[in-house]
């Protein structure tokens, strides 16, 4: 059913598009509230507009929180700990934080028997310290393990006690102070098979291990929201229909399955993911939450080094989708982007000759594709 927050979003966003299909020209709106862009001006300084403030009530806008991955090789110290104005922005705009690696196996769990908290309790208590809940990120996943355990001699049970107690642990430590765990991440592949080999649990567990991950969860922390979390399930596909098809196996076993959510890592060197609204209401359908939890929308680099307007607005028009599906299904009320700023972002890292595919620019000054969020959000908060 359609929810009474989507039915005002549309009607909302019909009216502030019509005057311009009419060709009716309207004036820039004033003031803090409603201030629009201004270009080329860092945050620190520019009219001051709070996405989190913008929301509706109980729809949390997040972020990822810089740290570990990718930053260890880079120039430049830890952002979370070491930019003060990073921390600024991230207490101002956003009322929910995931931690980018930090709640990693390899940086929370580095030895066997040893646990590195630090990190993320400092992000943890951060987000307390600014009325911000928590999305844990990850406890089951194929990527990102400590050499121990990805080279280790185990027995079967012996994995399975590892899991069970790292899970235990690390949700345990945090019970009542994060909002949802991304329980199992990214288990299968784009055709929609379980990750047999890559992924350590799955290979010498068998599929069995992923409903017991969920079971730990809940037993450590019952108040916390549980999901699976992908990449490119956006759309119906072979790996949506994957997790569709598990969900339903495993609520039908009682299994603590609580959410699913999309990371949304997005390129305009493809088209948007047209049927994301009703992907997400496929899962709605069957009792879950839905989140869109890593949204950023990479391009390509052009010969100057910078984006063209055509560019930033084509961005922004991804990021205004997005938000708008997850606006649009009544149990999505979790919207996270991978970080804000172009400072710290992944992407250039990873995937060669594309960037610039946060809100931010590297200094902080608000894009096109921020503003798109930001007037989404105030629609469907009046709506």
């Amino acid at each position: 059913m359609r929810s009474i927050r989507s039915a005002g979003l549309a009607l909302a966003i019909a009216a502030l598009v019509l005057p311009l299909a009419t060709g009716v020209a309207t004036a820039e709106p004033s003031g803090d509230r409603h201030a629009g862009p201004q270009r080329g001006v860092p945050h620190s300084h520019a009219a001051f507009d709070r996405l989190r403030h913008a929301a509706p009530e109980g729809f949390h806008v997040g972020t990822a929180v810089a740290g570990g991955g990718h930053h260890l090789s880079q120039p430049y110290p830890d952002p979370f700990t070491s930019d003060k104005e990073y921390r600024r922005i991230l207490a101002r705009q956003f009322s929910s934080v995931s931690p980018e690696n930090q709640m990693k196996w390899e940086y929370i769990h580095p030895e066997r028997g040893r646990y590195d908290f630090a990190a993320a309790d400092a992000i943890v208590g951060f987000a307390e310290r600014h009325r911000q809940v928590v999305r844990g990120h990850t406890l089951l996943w194929h990527s990102q393990n400590p050499e121990w355990l990805e080279q280790g001699d185990f027995s079967a049970q012996e994995l399975r006690a590892i899991l069970r107690e790292h899970i235990t642990t690390v949700v345990g430590r945090y019970a009542g102070r994060i909002q949802q765990w991304d329980v199992a991440n990214e288990i299968f592949d784009d055709q929609g098979r379980l990750r047999t080999q890559d992924n350590i649990w799955i290979r010498e567990l068998g599929p069995g291990i992923v409903a017991d991950a969920f079971r730990w969860a809940h037993a450590a922390d019952p108040q916390a929201k549980l999901f699976f979390n992908d990449y490119n399930v956006e759309s119906v596909n072979a790996k949506s229909d994957a997790y569709h098809a598990l969900v339903q196996d495993l609520l039908k076993q009682g299994v603590p399955v609580h959410g699913f959510s999309v990371q949304a890592h997005l390129s305009t060197r493809y088209g948007f993911p047209g049927d994301l609204e009703s992907n997400l209401r496929r899962f709605d359908a069957l009792g879950l939450e839905t989140a869109v939890t890593e949204l950023d929308v990479r391009m390509d680099v052009p010969e100057g080094g910078r984006p063209t307007a055509a560019q930033e607005r084509t961005q922004a028009d991804y990021y205004r989708r997005a938000l708008s599906a997850c606006l649009a299904v009544e149990g999505c009320d979790s919207f996270t982007i991978w970080g804000f700023t172009d400072k710290y972002s992944w992407v250039p890292v990873f995937f060669e000759g594309e960037g610039f595919a946060n809100v931010m620019t590297g200094d902080f000054v608000r894009k096109p594709a921020f503003w798109a969020l930001r007037d989404t959000l105030w629609a469907a908060r009046r709506g």
